[in-house]
């Protein structure tokens, strides 16, 4: 057996276990090796009953009696009395964790772990983790290492399999250069992956955990880097700033650029001044206005002769991009034209052919661009909104259209602000734009927690701003009803809401309609047709309906916080006084992100917030770009980065002098090579 072995061959797992692991991503030796454990417990410095305070406390006691009971028909509470050496006592408490009876046995010693505090007018330890005495040897010296439950794979399971395996952890391949390890100052892998899985002591698991983050933050960093630098080395198209004509539009718009827009546009036309390929991206808050930013960027590539495909996730937001650059366009000689699966027959033929022959300059259209039958004659610029929404490949596909295949600038953006950690890691081969200034006049929106006791007051409140004539979006996650589920699905919230609003126009939009079914209600819903619309996330990105005052969100503590923030940016785009009303699921204390949200409308902090509460591998978007794989790397500890950050450039300058360096290490050169693919567009 090796790191490449299948798990079936591995002692102990049998075949319906090698299932499970297979469905948890777990396929080899090495797969299981590196599933980390994601906390531990520490039962080395455990206290007498008569020592604790309020807080998280760990101590050892015998377990004197222990019982279930019911007190309603969905909570049943197990209570055990535990007594230590001094004869001190204490009750130990488990809400709906009933399976507690049967694990902690009556005269038998344990280490407990929990929350120790005033419940109920007595102190007591709440759900508390527990490990038999009996069971903790001295190797261990009392650390426990947690594994996470993964499609039905127990933690116990992970463990006792992995104990199997001790001998192959001890002797883990290193795969970082030896001068990285000494300079970093770090331990080598075999020892931090064995004290990771069987912790000797605090110390020595400090220095793995230590180890293990400086890995992955190493890896990261270097694969953004080689990315920037083979970038800056691909044949670009240079485009001289065209100073009169760009002043010249800044003069006839409507409104004053902010400084933020002004100085994001200047960054992007240095950029495409340059003879390198551009790979830089613009964010900015909900309604900061980068679309003003992407026109006239555009503007200065048409100028220059080159054609622009500016690139959204929907046909819906695609006709409202093309009616705003073309308004943004009135007076400068170019209009953009439209290409989504709508555009069919002579139309379409039509508009691929002024493609090819370079007389459609500014092309604005969805993945229809992707098509082979689309051509361009010369493509300098691609613009994508909401980037993160398209994946590698199609990136590529679009990069090898231009006819001489050289590289255009790519400029995307994004609503949702990106945390400075991860500007430094994940999107470190991207140079960063930042609009963190709103227009002037753009409304701040008013939100409010709604518990379910709040409900017909809620709707009282809705109804009013439906008498002066505005409009509302509900949005729920669910299509259909689920019975495993108490979440409300779209379907069933549009039947009540079509109840409660009967003398009202009520829509319904998720992501199972036919593409002309979504197109047509969201076209009505902008028309005024429907005062309000019952939706799933669908609508999350870029739908502007400026007379929509209210968004309602069923079942809001289900929800991410940038997901949050993006769906309360579809109101408040228009002159009103606008809200933004977060419905909790039940009547417990509401959720921290709600707490967040309802208190702050920047969209920069609360990333950092969201950062903090899901990780980066959520924010970033697993479903398009694979796991980042941070199972010990925490991207708030700034020192760290800052550490693994100045090893990755020092390895590009070994990379720079040897360009066979990286073959010598082939498992580092995969793990290159897989984060390369997450931003890169080669």
């Amino acid at each position: 057996m090796n790191y490449n072995s299948p798990l079936r061959q591995v002692k102990g797992v049998g075949e319906k276990t090698a299932e499970q692991m297979h469905a948890a991503g777990l396929k080899t030796v090495s797969d299981l090796i590196e599933f980390l454990p994601r906390t531990y417990q520490d039962y080395s410095s455990a206290d007498y009953i008569q020592n604790l305070k309020p807080g998280k406390v760990t101590i050892r006691a015998t377990v004197e009696s222990i019982s279930t009971r019911y007190v309603r028909r969905n909570m049943r509470i197990t209570t055990a009395v535990l007594v230590d050496d001094t004869g001190e006592k204490i009750k130990a408490v488990w809400f709906n964790q009933p399976f507690r009876e049967r694990q902690v046995k009556a005269g038998v010693d344990y280490y407990f772990s929990g929350e120790f505090g005033l419940k109920y007018r007595q102190y007591q330890l709440s759900n508390p983790s527990c490990e038999a005495v009996r069971n903790l040897t001295i190797s261990t010296d009392k650390i426990i290492p947690v594994y996470s439950l993964r499609s039905g794979l127990k933690p116990s399971t992970t463990k006792k399999i992995i104990s199997n395996l001790k001998p192959y952890i001890k002797m883990a391949p290193e795969i970082l250069p030896k001068e990285v390890i000494d300079k970093a100052g770090i331990i080598d892998r075999s020892t931090a992956l064995t004290e990771l899985h069987f912790p000797t002591n605090r110390d020595n698991l400090t220095k793995a955990l230590e180890r293990m983050a400086f890995e992955e933050l190493y890896v990261l960093i270097l694969a953004a880097r080689l990315n920037r630098k083979q970038i800056n080395q691909l044949a670009g198209y240079e485009m001289p700033f065209q100073k009169q004509q760009i002043i010249d539009f800044v003069n006839q718009l409507p409104f004053k650029l902010t400084d933020a827009q002004r100085r994001s546009a200047w960054e992007v036309l240095m950029d495409m001044e340059k003879p390198s390929p551009m790979n830089r991206l613009l964010q900015g808050d909900v309604g900061s206005g980068k679309t003003v930013v992407a026109t006239l960027v555009a503007l200065q590539a048409a100028l220059s002769g080159y054609q622009i495909a500016f690139m959204v996730p929907t046909e819906v937001l695609a006709n409202q991009h093309l009616k705003t650059v073309n308004n943004l366009l009135a007076n400068s000689g170019y209009q953009a034209e439209l290409l989504t699966g709508s555009v069919k027959g002579a139309r379409r033929r039509e508009l691929l052919a002024r493609l090819a022959d370079g007389k459609c300059p500014i092309v604005i259209g969805t993945h229809a661009l992707f098509q082979e039958s689309v051509e361009f004659k010369k493509l300098g610029l691609v613009i994508i909104d909401e980037q993160h929404r398209f994946g590698v490949k199609q990136r590529q596909s679009l990069q090898m259209k231009s006819m001489d295949h050289r590289a255009p600038h790519l400029l995307s953006m994004t609503a949702t602000p990106i945390p400075r950690s991860l500007q430094l890691t994940v999107f470190g081969d991207l140079d960063v734009s930042t609009i963190e200034q709103l227009p002037k006049g753009r409304q701040k929106v008013i939100t409010k927690i709604v518990m379910p006791n709040q409900r017909k007051q809620l709707m009282s409140q809705i109804q009013a701003e439906l008498d002066k004539g505005r409009q509302v979006y509900f949005v729920t996650k669910l299509i259909e009803e689920s019975d495993t589920s108490e979440k409300t699905s779209a379907e069933s919230l549009f039947k009540k809401i079509s109840q409660e609003l009967s003398n009202h126009k009520v829509g319904l939009l998720h992501g199972k309609l036919p593409a002309e079914t979504k197109d047509s209600v969201m076209r009505k819903f902008q028309a005024g047709e429907y005062d309000v619309l019952v939706a799933t996330t669908v609508i999350e990105v870029g739908v502007d309906v400026p007379n929509a005052s209210v968004m309602v969100i069923e079942n809001a503590d289900q929800f991410g916080l940038a997901q949050l923030h993006q769906l309360r940016g579809r109101v408040g785009r228009g002159q009103y006084e606008s809200f933004c009303y977060l419905i909790q699921t039940d009547s417990k204390q509401p959720t921290r992100r709600l707490r967040e949200i309802e208190k702050s409308n920047d969209g920069f902090y609360l990333a950092e917030i969201d950062l903090e509460l899901r990780g980066a591998g959520e924010i970033y978007g697993t479903a398009q770009h694979g796991e980042l794989n941070l199972s010990v790397a925490n991207l708030a500890d700034t020192k760290m980065i800052k550490r693994a950050s100045d090893m990755a450039q020092q390895t590009i300058r070994y990379v720079m002098d040897n360009s066979d360096y990286l073959s010598k290490y082939p498992r580092l050169s995969d793990i290159i090579n897989k984060y390369q693919k997450l931003t890169t567009l080669n």
